[in-house]
C-alpha cells in the first residue's frame, strides 16, 4: 500500500469531528494492510514511529521549508518503516547529518500531505484524533471483535502494532495469545488531575488513598527466580541503569514479580533531590513501590486496590510509598500541603476500588501537584511543522532582568489551541525584527501567562535556569512587557524548592 493512505487517512480524521466516523475510517484502512504493513500503519496513525530517530523539531521545520513536496505518491508504508530503521542506525561522528539528510531525503519521496504527516509523526506532534485509543477501538470494529478485549490486549502486549496484527491475522486466537507475562513489560496505569487533594476525595465519594507523589522516573520491575529486568514507562529495558533496583528486588522474597513504582534520588538531609539530579544519578537511587501486578502465581490486575495493598505490604514493607487512607478534606489537604514541606512533587489519589487499569489514563488516578505560574515575555517563535505547519509555534520564553534586557528560560508549544496559534502568528509577525531559518524573532511586547512543574538548573540558558513542563496558560493582554516577571522571581522558586542553595 502507498504511504499516502496513511496520510490521507489522518488528513481526513483531522477534518472528522464524530469519533464515530473517525474510527469507521480507520476501520476501514485496516482491512485493507497486508500481514507486513498492520503494524507500522498501526503504530504510525498511533503517534508511534517504533523507532529512536534522534531528529529534533527544528531539523523537521527546516527541512519542511527546504524540501519540494513530490507530485505524484511513490512511497510505500513498508518502504517509510525501512527508511526509519535505518535513520535509526545511524550513530557516531556525522549522524546528525547523515539522519537529517536521510529525513530529507524522505521527505523529498513525499508529497505534501504525507510531509505534514511524517513531520508531525517524528516529532510527536500527530494530533488527528487518533493515537492509541482510536485505534484499538477501529481495530476492534474492522475484526468485528470486543473492544473490551482488544483494548485488554493492547494493555499487556503495550505495543499496537502487535496488537493489530494479531487481532486483523488471527481475531480472538490472536488476541488470547497475547497475556500478562514476566519480562513483558506492559503499559503503566496513568492519572488525571485534580486541583486539591479535597477535590479528589470528592470525586471519589468516599475513603480515599493518597500516596506521596515523587519526582523520579517510572520504573516496571519484573523477577523470575535470580533474572530481574527493569523497564522504563516508554517499556525500554534500563536494567544496566539501575543496579539499586535491582538489588532491592532480588532481597525480595517472592519467586516472580511484576511490580510498578519510582526510582529517586535523595539528598543526605532525606529530602529528595531535584528530577534532573536523580536522571544524572547525582546521589544513588532509592526504590519506591506503589503498587503490584504479579506476586508469585497470584495476577493482580483485575482486582481492586485496596487488596494490592496489604499483599504489597507485607512483600516489601520498607519499600512501599507512604499512604494515608482518609474521607475526610482537611486532612487531605493537609497532608498534600505536608508532602509539598518535604520536598515531593505532590501526591497521588487512587480510589479503593479500582483495579490496575493499565494503559489507561483514568479517573480511578488523580494527581495533585505543586503547579507555578509566571508572566514571561515572547522573544522569538519558531514555525511549527506537520498538523502546525503554517503556524508560529514554538515560542520562546524570556523572564525580565531587572537591569536591563530579557532572559532566555526556554521554549514551549503545549497549550496552544488553533484559534491561539492562528492569533499569534498574527501578532508575533506585525512584531517581526529578523529572522534565522525557521526562528522569527519579535519585539518583546507580548506577555503569556506560563504554568511549569518545577525550575531546574541549565548551561544552555545564560540566567542558569530552564521551566520543566512548561506550557502556554493565556496571553496577558491587560500586562506590558514591563509588568513581566523578573529573572529574580525565577531564582526565588528555585532557591524555595531547593535548586540551587540560598
Amino acid at each position: 500500500m502507498l504511504y499516502a493512505a496513511i496520510a490521507d487517512t489522518s488528513r481526513q480524521l483531522v477534518e472528522t469531528s464524530s469519533r464515530k466516523k473517525k474510527m469507521e475510517r480507520l476501520a476501514r484502512l485496516l482491512v485493507e494492510l497486508a500481514p507486513d504493513e498492520r503494524p507500522i500503519a498501526a503504530r504510525h496513525l498511533s503517534g508511534d514511529v517504533a523507532h529512536k530517530l534522534g531528529i529534533g523539531y527544528a531539523t523537521v521545520a527546516e527541512l519542511h521549508g527546504q524540501v519540494t513536496p513530490a507530485a505524484a505518491a511513490s512511497l510505500t508504508v513498508v518502504d517509510v518503516d525501512r527508511r526509519f530503521a535505518a535513520i535509526a542506525a545511524m550513530q557516531g561522528p556525522g549522524s546528525a547529518r547523515a539522519k537529517r539528510d536521510a529525513f530529507g531525503a524522505m521527505l523529498a519521496a513525499a508529497t505534501a500531505t504525507e510531509q505534514s504527516f511524517l513531520g508531525a509523526l517524528v516529532v510527536g506532534e500527530l494530533r488527528q484524533g487518533a493515537l492509541d485509543a482510536l485505534v484499538v477501538d477501529a481495530l476492534a470494529l474492522a475484526t468485528r471483535l470486543d473492544a473490551r478485549a482488544v483494548r485488554t490486549a493492547y494493555m499487556l502486549a503495550g505495543d499496537i502494532g502487535e496488537v493489530a496484527t494479531a487481532a486483523l491475522g488471527d481475531g480472538a486466537a490472536g488476541l488470547s495469545r497475547i497475556g500478562l507475562s514476566v519480562f513483558r513489560p506492559v503499559l503503566p496505569m496513568l492519572a488525571q488531575t485534580a486541583d486539591t487533594a479535597g477535590d479528589a476525595l470528592a470525586s471519589f465519594g468516599g475513603p480515599t488513598a493518597l500516596e506521596l507523589k515523587l519526582d523520579g522516573f517510572r520504573v516496571q520491575i519484573h523477577k523470575d527466580g535470580d533474572v530481574i529486568r527493569v523497564f522504563s514507562r516508554a517499556l525500554n529495558d534500563v536494567t544496566a541503569q539501575v543496579p539499586e533496583v535491582v538489588a532491592a528486588t532480588a532481597a525480595l522474597p517472592a519467586r516472580r514479580l511484576i511490580l510498578d513504582g519510582e526510582a529517586s534520588a535523595f539528598g543526605s538531609s532525606g529530602r529528595p533531590l531535584p528530577f534532573q539530579d536523580t536522571m544524572r544519578r547525582h546521589g544513588p537511587l532509592r526504590l519506591t513501590l506503589f503498587d503490584a501486578l504479579l506476586i508469585d502465581d497470584q495476577t493482580l490486575l483485575a482486582s481492586p486496590a485496596r487488596e494490592h495493598f496489604p499483599l504489597l505490604n507485607d512483600l516489601a514493607p520498607g519499600l512501599v510509598v507512604p499512604r494515608l487512607v482518609t474521607a475526610d478534606p482537611a486532612e487531605a489537604n493537609a497532608y498534600f500541603e505536608a508532602a509539598i514541606a518535604q520536598g515531593h512533587e505532590g501526591v497521588m489519589a487512587k480510589a479503593l476500588e479500582a483495579p490496575y487499569d493499565a494503559g489507561n489514563r483514568g479517573a480511578s488516578w488523580l494527581k495533585i501537584k505543586k503547579v507555578h505560574r509566571l508572566d514571561l515575555v515572547v522573544l522569538a517563535a519558531e514555525w511549527g511543522s506537520g498538523r502546525r505547519r503554517g503556524w508560529l509555534s514554538n515560542i520562546h520564553l524570556g523572564a525580565r532582568d531587572p537591569a536591563g534586557g530579557w532572559v532566555m528560560l526556554g521554549k514551549t508549544f503545549k497549550g496552544m489551541t488553533d484559534e491561539m496559534l492562528t492569533w499569534q502568528t498574527a501578532q508575533f509577525l506585525a512584531r517581526e525584527v529578523d529572522r534565522d531559518g525557521h526562528i522569527v524573532y519579535i519585539r518583546p511586547e507580548l506577555v503569556a501567562e506560563i504554568a511549569f512543574n518545577d525550575v531546574q538548573r541549565s548551561t544552555r540558558y545564560p540566567g542558569g535556569f530552564a521551566l520543566r513542563l512548561a506550557r502556554v496558560i493565556r496571553y496577558r493582554d491587560d500586562k506590558t512587557a514591563a509588568e513581566a516577571d523578573t529573572i529574580d522571581a525565577v531564582r526565588a522558586i528555585a532557591v524555595r524548592d531547593g535548586v540551587v542553595p540560598e
